[in-house]
């Protein structure tokens, strides 16, 4: 029997190709699709501008949108996505969470909620940034002391948040793993005479502009040498496809906090840490 997947912010960018992915998928159905009070396209049958044929229309009811889904997937704003949340902790039903700019009291709610409901979150669902964050881990233990830490991230004109979930997420493990909180360490702008550079630090810079989907790179430099860990996104069906395999992973859990760690099965390997 197919999985029955509800989407949030179908009339967005990365709610169409969340809607694409899961048409194309065997074993998904699109059972739900949801917009906020007011939005224009409240209504319409998401199969219109598809070119695919869709027995749900888009609407601001979200448990009846919940009502025939299994698991709801989010990347839109994080008021809203705690709003879904609740309703699928009262309904009983998984959530994949892709929004990004929560603070530490609304990631509590989330950890809450995993109490009584299935929860894969992690502020990018790429299975290319998952294995990059292993690799960052490794080598931030390896190359410590002596090597400097730089993120450098860039995102098309209309990302509201910054720096970028993904990068904020790469400093927490480089962090980690040189035994400190990023809290502590972080540097987010830099400008006039800012002295010579604290050896300790984890530095972060931020473009914004066209339609630049995500890249994020870490560069850890040393004398006379540097390692650069990159990930480019060409296209937001890499996170879409990213968003279904985590739905399938929860499917048939009762409950829990999951990342796409869990999701890929990096924790299983031999060796593997925790990132």
């Amino acid at each position: 029997m197919a999985l029955g997947i509800c989407i949030a912010g179908g009339s967005g960018r990365m709610g169409r190709a969340l809607m694409e992915a899961v048409i194309a998928a065997e074993d998904l159905v699109l059972t739900g699709v949801l917009e906020q009070p007011g939005n224009p396209y409240l209504g319409r049958n998401p199969g219109d501008w598809l070119g695919a044929p869709v027995d749900v229309l888009i609407t601001a009811d979200v448990p009846a949108a919940l009502r025939a889904s299994r698991v709801l997937i989010d990347f839109t704003r994080p008021a809203g996505t705690l709003a879904h949340l609740a309703a699928c902790q009262t309904q009983g039903r998984g959530i994949v969470i892709g929004t990004t700019g929560f603070g530490e009291a609304e990631k509590e709610l989330i950890r809450e909620a995993s109490r009584d409901i299935p929860v894969v979150f992690a502020p990018n669902m790429s299975m290319g940034v998952t294995l990059s964050l292993a690799l960052l881990d490794l080598a931030a233990r390896v190359l410590q002391p002596g090597f400097d830490v730089e993120i450098m991230e860039a995102h098309h004109r209309h990302k509201v948040d910054a720096p970028s979930g993904t990068a904020l997420r790469m400093g927490e493990v480089v962090a980690a793993a040189r035994g400190q909180r990023l809290a502590e360490v972080a540097v987010y702008g830099r400008e006039g005479v800012t002295g010579e550079r604290r050896p300790e630090t984890i530095g972060f810079a931020t473009v914004r502009g066209g339609d630049v989907i995500g890249d994020h790179t870490v560069a850890f430099m040393g004398l006379g040498e540097r390692i650069e860990i990159t990930h480019k996104a060409s296209s937001r069906a890499t996170f879409a496809l990213g968003a279904l395999r985590a739905a399938r992973f929860i499917a048939d859990k009762s409950s829990g906090l999951y990342d796409m760690r869990d999701v890929l099965g990096l924790n299983d390997l031999p060796g593997a840490g925790q990132v």
